[in-house]
């Protein structure tokens, strides 16, 4: 008898770490996550860099410095892995750290600085969504560029940090008029890294980014995007039953991508973030997702 109870102990507490496993944020009985770089995986690290080398543009983009890539495979919970290629060259991103807008607004909802309406919500939804400027724009004035700073530089999360390349950045409106607060490194006014903004959406999916309840109305607003270019475009096709939380950016020749799959078959989960400076960077980013699904072993 008691070792039928036991069996059934354990066969109920092994099937809550399934659940909670394949739920986002990804529940963990962990106080603290593990930080990022100590995730680096030289095995990923080599067939990241075999895939991407193989096409002679992206590897001269590369050696350039105009083109940055950042995967981390979640598919084992006991063992995340973290591979990058230019992780801490922090580019123009155009509207990728619109991200950080919504960090900052999630941040001070949580501190009662700002209300929480329906009108705000809409504007998170759609700058986000649909990379909506004016959007983004109310988003900056309602929270001033001291607020965005001082939540990108914070201990917590540290997605902007001088002395390792810089990171996530929002220093000017997405509109033509109004003050700036370039960051200091390169004077960019929309930047990141790979680094920085991998370590975003990996404590986003862990439900550190705020508090657990602020991380899941985060990736309900970032989940389904509305663009269907870059990374999405090619998700649509290889993997249509995936769920994807996502934020891109255009501008000129920079383009950015950065995105959370999360498939039913464990295998294909992962985070991957690209930037790049390039006239076809557009059709580069919705072209990496399948070698570095290569170097994930998922084909």
């Amino acid at each position: 008898m008691k070792a039928i109870q036991l069996l059934l102990v354990l066969t109920f507490f092994s099937t809550n770490i399934i659940i909670s496993q394949n739920e986002l944020p990804i529940q963990s009985n962990n106080s603290t996550l593990k930080p990022l770089g100590s995730l680096y995986n030289k095995q990923l690290q080599n067939q990241l860099q075999l895939e991407l080398n193989k096409n002679p543009k992206w590897k001269s983009l590369i050696a350039k410095n105009k083109m940055a890539v950042g995967v981390i495979d979640l598919s084992d919970q006991n063992n995340i892995e973290y591979a990058r290629v230019n992780g801490n060259n922090m580019m123009y991103a155009a509207s990728l750290p619109k991200i950080a807008i919504l960090l900052a607004a999630m941040d001070a909802l949580e501190k009662g600085e700002i209300i929480e309406t329906p009108e705000l919500t809409n504007d998170m939804k759609i700058m986000i969504s649909k990379s909506n400027n004016a959007a983004a724009t109310r988003m900056i004035d309602k929270l001033g560029f001291d607020k965005i700073e001082s939540v990108l530089t914070d201990e917590r999360y540290q997605l902007y940090d001088e002395e390792h390349g810089g990171g996530l950045w929002v220093g000017k409106r997405y509109a033509s008029t109004g003050a700036t607060n370039r960051e200091p490194l390169k004077n960019l006014s929309h930047a990141a890294t790979v680094n920085q903004v991998c370590r975003f959406y990996y404590l986003l999916a862990n439900g550190k980014l705020v508090s657990t309840n602020r991380s899941k109305q985060m990736l309900d607003i970032m989940e389904d995007p509305a663009l269907h270019h870059k990374f999405v475009n090619t998700l649509d096709q290889i993997a249509p039953e995936a769920r994807l939380f996502r934020k891109s950016g255009s501008w000129r020749n920079f383009h950015s991508d950065s995105i959370l799959v999360w498939g039913k078959d464990p295998k294909r989960r992962y985070i991957l973030v690209a930037l790049v400076e390039d006239a076809s960077g557009e059709k580069i980013i919705r072209n990496l997702v399948k070698p570095v699904e290569k170097a994930l072993k998922i084909n």
